[in-house]
């Protein structure tokens, strides 16, 4: 047991993560973004823009 422990001590420093993992995650994140914004892109924007002309200024 102390030979392994001391094996996976020595090979830490070639754990790089699970990068796969994170582009697929951000491949993702960008596809879906990418078709909310085609199939809503005007919704949004005029949802976004009717939220900003009803917030008002301090003493208004």
């Amino acid at each position: 047991m102390a030979l392994a422990v001391r094996d996976r001590l020595h090979e830490g420093g070639r754990d790089r993560g699970d990068v796969p993992g994170w582009v697929l995650v951000t491949l993702m994140t960008a596809g879906l973004v990418t078709v909310l914004w085609a199939l809503a892109g005007e919704q949004l924007q005029t949802l976004f823009t009717d939220a900003l002309s009803g917030v008002t200024g301090p003493g208004a």
